[in-house]
């Protein structure tokens, strides 16, 4: 058995689909490239495939991950070939490395994601500053998620790590934001967004990195 690690472009394209319909994506990308995927066993098998962190829908991805499983050897050479041609319009396989298959489920890696968001605003370069100064420096940041009924409390203050005026691209200020995504809580870029009061502003969100830290 082999054990690969994809990583891919999920553009505009395709940023309306589901996590679920994204999956579905992949696994019929696979079974067409002719590549032995493996199965889990049971009543209702189901592809070993494990995506770092599923995307939120219609945020574009720039180096997306998902781990595979197969039964049969394969070289990523022949596997990024056979594979590209065979993935819709808006998904795009950048690499294909093999990896252990003693190390810990991919999704328990990822420690925290990178974003970079698109927003139309009048504000001057200094007062967009502003904005983000002020909100790396509230205390906390109280906010509510979730449907009337269903409702959570936190603070997305310490979710955020780093936040950041990478410039100007087409008229847009762009703004980047490295955010928490591990077992103590996951932050939302459309949250921060929010949270600078840019909500209405937004015109689109990239994630564009994923780290990852191994663990034993």
């Amino acid at each position: 058995m082999q054990r690969f690690r994809l990583t891919f472009q999920k553009g505009a394209a395709v940023k309306y689909i589901s996590h679920l319909d994204l999956a579905r994506a992949w696994e019929r990308a696979l079974r067409r490239a002719d590549v032995a995927l493996a199965y889990s066993h049971g009543f209702s098998p189901h592809a070993r495939m494990f995506f770092a962190s599923a995307l939120p829908v219609g945020v574009t991805g720039h180096a997306e991950m998902v781990d595979v499983l197969l039964e049969r050897p394969i070289s990523p050479r022949e596997l990024a070939s056979r594979l590209q041609a065979q993935l819709p319009d808006g998904l795009d396989l950048v690499g294909a490395e093999e990896v252990a298959l003693t190390l810990p489920p991919l999704p328990s890696q990822v420690v925290a994601v990178e974003y970079e968001v698109c927003v139309a605003s009048r504000d001057s370069t200094s007062a967009m500053q502003a904005r983000l100064d002020g909100l790396l420096a509230a205390p906390s940041l109280p906010r509510r998620m979730g449907r009337a009924g269903k409702l959570r409390e936190y603070d997305l203050r310490p979710l955020i790590q780093r936040l950041w005026l990478v410039g100007r691209r087409g008229g847009l200020y762009v703004i980047g934001m490295w955010l928490q995504a591990d077992s103590r809580g996951t932050g939302r870029p459309d949250e921060v967004v929010d949270a600078l009061g840019l909500r209405e502003a937004a015109r689109a969100i990239e994630r564009t990195q994923i780290r990852l830290q191994i663990r034993s």
